[in-house]
């Protein structure tokens, strides 16, 4: 009796053990990565997508123009509710679009789509959220201003294969960084690739050239073009 009551002692002792180790690891997951990536680790019962692996995206970055500015002249309080505001529209929209946030550094922003969750037409998933973006950050923006803060806002979006994964990626991310960086106050600059994959699915939002940029880490003068506005939906 004795033994045998020790025994079940010790494998009740080691269920709690694990239960409490799986918690602890789906507490990490769901505070180091994005929602998506941490809700299909948790359901899967693997960590297999956080492999190195190579996969087709559209990656975005955005960012605020003057923010550095703003911060070195600001109270650290002013800057921080600034981000707070930031980041909760910011999230708001990817979290309706289907992105996967891949890191936010202050007020710099990049998304991926299509990893570690696939989705559909992802090209045109990150150019309408851009859109929206540049709405609701516009009009963040004009409220700023009246408060004497010059700020502005970026956007940079490519699409390619990439390398995935715990070592990060680079590629595609650095496109979308670099044209996110040449990007005028509200422009959307995207890639001839994301102009492609767009037109594949049908024409949805309207788009100007804008001229080759030589970008840094890229080899060839770019193609670029600015998106300017959602096509009108065709009635039924």
């Amino acid at each position: 009796m004795c033994l045998r009551a020790a025994s079940a002692g010790i494998r009740d002792e080691k269920r709690i053990v694990d239960q409490v180790g799986e918690i602890e690891r789906m507490s990490r997951l769901r505070r180091f990565l994005p929602p998506q990536a941490a809700d299909l680790i948790v359901a899967s019962g693997t960590e297999k997508q956080l492999e190195s692996h190579r996969r087709e995206i559209t990656a975005l970055f955005c960012d605020l123009r003057g923010f550095t500015g703003f911060s070195e002249s600001s109270d650290p309080e002013d800057v921080m509710a600034l981000l707070r505001e930031y980041h909760a529209a910011i999230g708001e929209i990817i979290f309706k679009y289907g992105g996967t946030l891949e890191c936010f550094a202050g007020d710099g922003v990049m998304v991926v789509f299509n990893d570690p969750v696939s989705v559909e037409n992802p090209a045109l998933q990150a150019v309408l959220m851009a859109l929206d973006m540049r709405t609701a950050i516009g009009a963040m923006i004009g409220k700023w201003r009246s408060l004497g803060h010059d700020l502005s806002f970026g956007i940079g979006t490519a699409h390619g294969f990439a390398t995935l994964g715990t070592i990060g990626f680079e590629d595609v991310s650095n496109v979308a960084f670099r044209l996110c960086d040449e990007a005028k106050p509200g422009q959307i600059l995207i890639s001839p690739r994301v102009m492609r994959v767009m037109l594949m699915v049908g024409k949805a939002v309207m788009v100007e050239p804008v001229g080759k940029f030589t970008l840094k880490g890229i080899r060839r003068p770019m193609m670029t073009y600015n998106v300017l506005d959602r096509l009108p939906s065709k009635p039924n």
